[in-house]
């Protein structure tokens, strides 16, 4: 079976296998105050240019987005995210758990509007019985969404000037942060996030890491007592360095950037042989997400052979389903993907003598 159904099937990176294996007998202080993350901290900031932002170092994209939000949020407040956002849909939960709801927009393409961010604004402080609801206190976006999509960036400039206006913080969860970046279609760079976001992460377990997540915070107002948040949270690793040491090599000298790329270029070669061979696609993505739509027997027969995810139906014949490349993504399953999408085509156009070649 050749798995394409998420971008974290595979470990981690040779370097930072190697690295740590270099660095497995040092001792070091825990709990990320070890010189590891000081170097980590010290590259991201510079990538960053925001030499004065706190940058933190978690294991899991769940456990951060739930240790940020429930450090910004009030008791009263809630989350403004699009309806098909991480935390409204693939968390289990976990904010509400904290005790915040997520208040969904809807969003066809994942992606939420400065306008309809406004309008929700402006509908709660402009309600009388207002103190009965739950206030909007954050608004959460992801660059790539959960459908792969990205943001431009005159919508994040839109965005935090309508947060900025309103009093509340925007933040950006980043798990996929580098397949965003290396998109053909991508104009923000991480200096433009941290200018334009409160708080963002940037993903390493999606992205070669064995795990880990860093967390960038350039709103001076929400550094303090964080590491308290993390702590409660259960995030505070005590071997901490090892964080720190992925993170160190993967940006000391922009490997980073170099893997992601290679997903998505991987993704772009899935995404062009789908569309030649007659197949449409659910959504406009040119990160490492693809999402074609499929006739049932065709997401049979290359269930046979490939893991891929189920996304959505779209009528009864039809369905959006997700094929996922990663940095690890090897060209050779690439290519063979391609033959096969070739021969679905066959299928599709009501031949069913259809083999699929050997996985070699």
């Amino acid at each position: 079976m050749i798995r394409f159904e998420n971008d974290y099937t595979e470990g981690a990176h040779q370097r930072i296998l190697e690295r740590l294996l270099e660095t497995n007998e040092e001792q070091t202080p825990g709990y990320g105050m070890d010189e590891h993350c000081e170097k980590a901290r010290g590259y991201i900031r510079k990538a960053c240019n925001a030499e004065n932002a706190d940058v933190h170092f978690l294991v899991g994209g769940t456990q951060t987005n739930t240790t940020i939000i429930a450090s910004i949020l009030r008791p009263h407040q809630g989350a403004v995210s699009a309806h098909t956002g991480h935390i409204a849909v693939h968390e289990t939960g976990a904010i509400e758990a904290t005790g915040h709801k997520v208040l969904p927009l809807p969003s066809e393409d994942g992606k939420i509007r400065a306008g309809q961010v406004k309008e929700l604004y402006d509908a709660h402080w402009n309600d009388v019985t207002h103190e009965h609801m739950v206030q909007p206190g954050l608004v959460y976006i992801s660059h790539p969404t959960e459908n792969g999509t990205t943001y431009r960036k005159s919508e994040l400039e839109e965005l935090s000037k309508v947060c900025r206006e309103s009093g509340i913080p925007l933040i950006m969860d980043g798990a996929r942060l580098g397949y965003a970046l290396a998109s053909s279609e991508n104009d923000i760079t991480l200096e433009d996030i941290a200018r334009l976001c409160d708080v963002f992460y940037i993903g390493g377990t999606k992205i070669g890491a064995l795990f880990g997540e860093a967390v960038v915070i350039t709103n001076n107002s929400l550094k303090k007592d964080f590491r308290y948040m993390i702590k409660q949270k259960g995030g505070l690793l005590a071997k901490g360095r090892l964080l720190g040491i992925q993170f160190e090599t993967l940006f000391e000298d922009g490997l980073y950037y170099e893997i992601s790329k290679h997903a998505v270029e991987m993704a772009g070669m899935i995404r062009e042989a789908f569309v030649e061979n007659g197949f449409s696609l659910r959504y406009d993505s040119t990160t490492n997400q693809q999402f074609p739509i499929l006739p049932e027997d065709v997401i049979l027969e290359l269930s046979k052979k490939y893991a891929f995810q189920f996304w959505e139906p779209i009528d009864a014949a039809h369905s959006a389903v997700r094929f996922c490349t990663s940095w690890a993504t090897k060209k050779v399953h690439v290519e063979m993907l391609i033959e096969d999408i070739k021969e679905m085509k066959t299928l599709k156009n009501g031949n069913e003598k259809v083999t699929l070649n050997a996985i070699k």
